[in-house]
């Protein structure tokens, strides 16, 4: 049934399940006889066709239509088998029609029951919710029993598409159409879409997902680059549960409101609010600062944002943010080169909420922005600075005194940071956890030891291409048991 396939899809758990790239693009290819058990995008719409009678399963084509129908090549294509005239094209209903007469001669030619149709349907219902969607369809071609439970809405609270040549406009409009027999127009089981890496998927799908999934929470269109604010807009203007959206690599995206007139998207319209607390808009290069401030004054409730590579964002959006969102405990900032100490001011308004600060290749930021932060967000556990080349032995000692619960530390490729700054650390940060150290050209084995006899605790520590001796690194072995050393020197092993 497909099991072991379902693990690489990244099943949920009981009530999640995906499509696959097994349901291909509609480019024309060498027709081919079609695999058994294959779901294809053509096959979506050539196997979903229902009569005109309303019915809560979908009626088996009749046998002329059915000699008569296109047939399948290998990649999901029709070929016209016998006769030009064929069903209609229009896709209505589901993935595969409802097993009828042909799978009951098969079983009247058997003697015996397989051994799993001898399970309650509770405990098939039990295997069905790991199964990814593909496979989920697949089972709904076995009998009649599985079809009636493969279509359980209980199964149905994820949806998961992939595959870069998957028609993901019409997987959506197909499966919400089926999902919709029972609920006309809307879908009330649906609560997560991941169309992540569909680079087919348009505005037209999410309009879909907006009008027929009212009660969605989680959305996920990640690399899907054709997705625009438009539908951005429809989606949370009609899904008012949503809490978590992932638009990393929409570049087309720039604002996130209630409201599409320009002039009314500074501030939320009747007091209104989107209830999104998930913000991943990693790669959303055409990002800037009066669009922030759309999104922070639109979304109050903000408490995980990412905003790495945002090439274009400067210190006066993240004013707006924390003006509007005083909640965030996870903030990234990475590469975004035009944020500076200013901004870190900003930053360290947020105070006591702040948990996670990535600011990795934010050249702009010295000593003078690492001090606002270690004064005022004294809970800070996890902060990457990778790559900025004017913090020092002085910034790292405010932030060592200051933020003594602090769990990871990323500083490599900071030339200025040396032993003295690491002594500093191991005094008041014992409960460090992960030190990456990597092109710190300073360090020596003196900052290692001293980490090493403090922070027990050590897990991971990365000194590649830093010159510290191999009786240094076995100091740090004795001494931190669990600790993975990455190191480039091929004298220690």
């Amino acid at each position: 049934m497909g099991a072991n396939n379902g693990k690489q899809y990244g099943s949920e758990g009981k009530g999640s399940s995906s499509i696959s790239s097994d349901i291909s693009s509609s480019t024309d290819h060498t027709p081919t006889k079609a695999p058994k058990n294959v779901a294809t995008t053509e096959g979506l719409d050539s196997s979903t066709r229902t009569l005109s009678t309303p019915s809560p399963g979908l009626i088996l084509p009749s046998k002329s239509s059915s000699l008569s129908s296109p047939a399948l090549s290998s990649n999901g294509h029709e070929t016209n088998s016998s006769s030009s005239s064929s069903a209609p094209a229009e896709t209505v209903a589901v993935v595969h029609p409802q097993p009828g007469t042909h799978t009951r001669s098969r079983q009247s030619k058997s003697h015996h029951h397989a051994p799993i149709d001898l399970l309650p349907d509770h405990t098939l219902l039990q295997i069905f919710s790991h199964l990814p969607t593909n496979q989920l369809c697949r089972c709904a071609r076995v009998c009649r029993r599985w079809y009636n439970l493969a279509w359980d809405p209980r199964l149905w609270s994820t949806v998961r598409l992939t595959g870069e040549l998957l028609h993901a406009d019409r997987a959506i409009r197909v499966l919400t159409h089926r999902l919709c027999q029972d609920t006309p127009n809307v879908c009330l089981t649906l609560e997560t879409v991941v169309v992540n890496g569909c680079k087919r998927l348009t505005d037209r799908g999410l309009h879909v997902v907006a009008q027929c999934c009212p009660e969605l929470r989680h959305l996920e269109v990640a690399g899907c680059y054709n997705i625009s604010n438009e539908a951005v807009f429809e989606v949370v203007s009609c899904c008012p549960n949503l809490e978590h959206l992932n638009l990393s690599g929409c570049s087309k995206v720039t604002c996130i409101s209630l409201t599409q007139e320009a002039s009314l998207q500074l501030s939320p319209l009747h007091g209104q609010q989107i209830s999104i607390h998930y913000l991943d808009m990693t790669d959303c290069f055409s990002l800037e600062d009066e669009g922030l401030r759309t999104i922070a004054s639109h979304c109050p409730r903000l408490t995980h944002l990412y905003l790495r590579r945002c090439t274009r964002l400067t210190d006066e959006a993240l004013r707006h943010l924390a003006l509007h969102c005083p909640s965030i405990r996870e903030l990234s900032l990475s590469d975004c080169r035009l944020v500076g100490d200013f901004g870190l001011r900003e930053v360290a308004r947020l105070e006591g909420c702040l948990r996670y600060l990535s600011v990795a290749h934010c050249t702009r930021i010295t000593d003078v922005g690492m001090r606002y932060v270690a004064r005022y967000c004294p809970r800070l556990r996890y902060l990457n600075a990778r790559g900025c080349e004017g913090l020092t032995d002085h910034g790292l000692g405010h932030l060592a005194r200051s933020c003594p619960k602090l769990k990871s530390l990323d500083v490599g490729k900071c030339p200025l940071v040396s032993d003295s700054g690491l002594e500093q650390l191991a005094m008041y940060c014992q409960g460090l956890r992960r030190v990456s150290l990597r092109a710190c050209e300073s360090v020596t084995g003196r900052g290692l030891k001293a980490l090493a006899a403090n922070c027990c605790e050590l897990q991971l520590l990365n000194v590649q291409d830093c010159e510290v001796s191999p009786e240094a690194l076995r100091f740090v072995r004795r001494h931190c048991r669990r600790c993975v050393i990455e190191h480039t020197n091929p004298a220690f092993y």
